[in-house]
């Protein structure tokens, strides 16, 4: 079988295409000049292997790509000193002023800005109260949240000293609410699983004076969805900004009703406070601001044209394999950009979904791909132009 081209030659022969095409960062070198100066600290230097990125927009393997605008934006920002709670307002005003919202602020990832949320809920930005936080004594402490919608990281919520009340149903969310309720939260991506519309959280909460809070972290695209649930009734929402945004890695944004907004600035860094260590650099409130910027007037038909085509490359060069099924998934919610299922019986092809994860992922070059039960899925997202190619053949190598 003839073999693909190696990652180190493909990019080189792509690093063009891969800046005009604005799916990825700027496709340049890590030794690239930037404002006349180049790095001698690489990956390379440290041993650290790259990783074509099948998976899709998470943290572990480093979020997204920066575009250069973005990338420009933190270097300019680097270069001189400025007072950062009036870059923090502003920024959070320009923000708001572009995508259509009461407020928003840059905090320091999704997970940041739950807790900050948090804190303005309980608070209602009192500054003695949130000195005082995470003892919530004498304050509205309790967060409403259905049972189907606990995951890993509401612990970001309990830090702001705030408890769980964990419900299932309309009637018992409605017994629930009292005057020690502080917050209903909604994890938007768990909507399918839970017995309570978004529609239902929302009009409760209205009903009842309670304000609700959606994380939505990883709900970009597409554009419309960054107002869309505040326009919806939310008076709080939380994205990442290392996601879909392509921004730096370590920001995120709280959007909706301006109070709100305002009092979780006042409980993030540089003030003291539950969010101190949460801090968010002049550089990364810039990046994300140029990120936002440019997310709102890049042309989202071509790059989803783009990430169709190389779905539909990896379809037709796997599923080309004697006893293997692909399909395209987009999913509802969360990543709603083309993935492509691979799936196969195990038993007979001698490979379990398992190995063939591990198999891509200590192969040369590194492919990180999602395991399911039935098999493989992969995202078109992250991949860097030509990148496809390489995860196909790879994987049709695998049932060679």
């Amino acid at each position: 079988m003839k073999r693909s081209r190696t990652r180190r030659s493909f990019l080189k022969a792509t690093t063009t295409g891969a800046a005009a095409a604005g799916l990825v960062s700027c496709g340049e070198s890590p030794r690239s000049p930037i404002g006349g100066t180049t790095s001698t600290v690489t990956y390379e230097s440290l041993g650290v292997r790259h990783v074509i990125n099948g998976v899709g927009v998470v943290t572990v393997l480093g979020g997204s790509i920066m575009p250069p605008e973005v990338v420009a934006a933190m270097v300019e920002a680097s270069r001189n000193f400025i007072d950062l709670p009036e870059l923090q307002v502003k920024v959070g005003k320009r923000i708001a002023e572009i995508i259509g919202v009461p407020g928003a602020m840059i905090c320091c990832g999704a997970a940041s800005g739950l807790t900050v949320g948090t804190a303005a809920c309980v608070t209602r930005g009192d500054n003695k109260k949130l000195r005082q936080l995470p003892d919530t004594t004498g304050m509205p402490n309790e967060v409403i949240i259905q049972k189907s919608h606990r995951f890993g990281f509401d612990t970001q919520i309990w830090m702001a000293g705030a408890r769980p009340v964990e419900v299932e149903t309309r009637e018992e969310l409605e017994k629930a609410i009292s005057e020690r309720t502080a917050m209903m939260f909604f994890l938007n991506v768990a909507e399918p699983s839970g017995r309570i519309s978004r529609a239902e959280w929302i009009g409760i909460g209205k009903k009842h004076g309670i304000p609700t809070m959606n994380d939505c972290a990883s709900d970009v695209p597409p554009v419309s969805r960054l107002r869309q649930y505040i326009d919806e009734g939310f008076d709080l929402a939380v994205f990442s900004g290392g996601k879909g945004l392509l921004g730096p890695q370590a920001s995120g944004l709280v959007l909706g009703d301006a109070e709100l907004v305002a009092a979780a600035l006042k409980a993030s860094s540089p003030r003291a406070g539950v969010g101190r260590g949460m801090k968010v650099g002049k550089e990364e409130i810039m990046g994300l601001l140029a990120a936002v910027e440019r997310y709102h007037s890049i042309d989202h038909d071509a790059e989803r044209r783009e990430l169709d085509a190389r779905a539909e490359h990896v379809i037709r060069t796997v599923g080309g394999v004697d006893g293997v099924e692909t399909e395209l998934h987009i999913p509802a919610i969360a990543n709603r950009v083309p993935h492509v299922l691979v799936r196969w019986d195990a038993a007979a092809k001698s490979l379990t979904p398992g190995d063939a994860v591990k198999k891509l992922r200590e192969g040369e070059p590194a492919i990180a791909v999602s395991q399911n039960p039935e098999g493989l899925r992969i995202s078109m997202w992250m991949l860097k132009p030509g990148e496809h190619e390489i995860v196909a053949a790879r994987i049709k190598e695998l049932f060679a």
